[in-house]
């Protein structure tokens, strides 16, 4: 589930038990690295089977970046960021996250 709010966009990312576990790792994580910069505000919730996604424009009056972050969605904005595929795949199956 997505939707636009002011800002941004907001999704609900849901699975299994054991995905749900995964889910929770990896959007917690990749909501802090999310807003390690000045550009977004991220904040992630623990919600039944999964995590509320919450992600907004830094600068809400920013019409470009709303519509890109609204554009990339749960996929592109798991995509966003200047970490290894390899360290999401280690936080999904509960690992150490090393940043280089």
């Amino acid at each position: 589930h997505r939707a636009p709010i002011p800002g941004g966009l907001v999704m609900r990312i849901t699975g299994t038990p054991p995905v749900a576990a995964a889910i929770q790792r990896m959007v917690g994580m990749h909501a802090m690295m999310l807003g390690e910069g000045d550009t977004l505000v991220a904040a992630a919730v623990k919600i039944p089977g999964g995590m509320r996604l919450t992600v907004t424009a830094h600068d809400t009056s920013n019409t470009r970046l709303v519509n890109r972050i609204r554009g990339l969605g749960f996929i592109g904005l798991m995509t966003e960021g200047e970490h290894h595929q390899m360290h999401h795949l280690m936080v999904a199956r509960g690992g150490m996250m090393m940043m280089h």
